[in-house]
């Protein structure tokens, strides 16, 4: 049975180095601080709000949600968020996202300041991570995937990874970020031809197509690392990710679960851009 690798130690790491730089910034004058942007009250935003909160608070981050009505309209929001990315006691603005129908991304995309940004909803993020320059924010989950990578020791250099999932919220920046790192990337989606046997060559899976437990026991090889990055409900309404879990654990060496997993890493990689932010505003490196 493959080793089970939770996030929370890894969370949990990234939070006291987190404190101490807190602390510093504290003795300096500076307080570090979140808005969280919030259009209605879905509950999946509830949910990650409420761990969003409890991170910042475990951190020593300063923490405040901005509530606007779902039938909120364009003008309007983009004069709200405006306000926000303005304010200079706030660092790091984390806008919740899919937005209502009513409003425009497009427009809305570019309003943060991309030194704010600190869940790369600004294309310049975005250009910044596929340029290797590391004043950017990439995406907290894609981020939370390399953490966890490193946390347990798994050396990327020159090894085979799948990113199953093309998206620009996971899959494509963690391919860069992955990169980065030195590995043979391959990106992969629900099209790939064959998309068992290509998995099955390489050293590291990443399952990030949003596909409940899409990813059988056949993707696996022996010995490989398996990333789930998925949150789902499966046939029987229970929670789950992109992988089958009970099919893979026995094949790979290391396997992340769900929940406990990447989703608990993600939220301090929130806290850690933040800070980030907070150095690169106040000219500190």
């Amino acid at each position: 049975m493959g080793q089970v690798i939770k996030g929370k130690p890894v969370a949990d790491a990234i939070t006291e180095t987190l404190q101490k730089d807190v602390e510093a910034l504290k003795a300096q004058g500076i307080m570090p601080k979140l808005k969280i942007v919030r259009v209605g009250a879905r509950e999946d935003d509830l949910s990650y709000e409420r761990g969003a909160l409890a991170r910042m608070a475990k951190c020593g981050i300063e923490a405040e949600v901005l509530e606007l009505p779902a039938d909120i309209e364009q003008a309007e929001f983009v004069k709200t968020l405006k306000a926000v990315n303005d304010d200079p006691a706030v660092h790091g603005i984390l806008l919740f996202r899919p937005l209502p129908k009513q409003l425009d991304m497009e427009e809305i995309k570019f309003v943060v300041d991309a030194v704010k940004d600190v869940d790369c909803m600004n294309p310049l993020n975005a250009e910044k991570i596929f340029e290797g320059d590391k004043t950017g924010y990439p995406p907290c989950t894609s981020q939370a995937c390399v953490e966890i990578l490193d946390h347990y020791g798994v050396d990327l250099k020159g090894k085979n990874v799948a990113v199953v999932g093309r998206s620009m919220v996971v899959g494509k920046p963690l391919a860069m970020l992955l990169l980065d790192k030195n590995a043979t990337v391959t990106m992969c989606h629900s099209r790939t031809a064959d998309l068992p046997a290509v998995c099955r060559q390489n050293d590291v899976v990443v399952a990030a197509v949003g596909r409940a437990e899409m990813v059988k026991g056949d993707f696996i090889k022996e010995g490989a690392v398996v990333i789930d990055v998925g949150i789902n409900v499966n046939a029987e309404g229970k929670l789950c990710g992109d992988v089958k879990f009970d099919e893979c654990v026995d094949k790979a060496s290391m396997i992340t679960p769900v929940p406990a997993g990447v989703g608990s890493v993600t939220t301090s990689v929130l806290a850690k851009h933040v800070v980030k932010a907070c150095k690169q505003l106040n000219g500190i490196k």
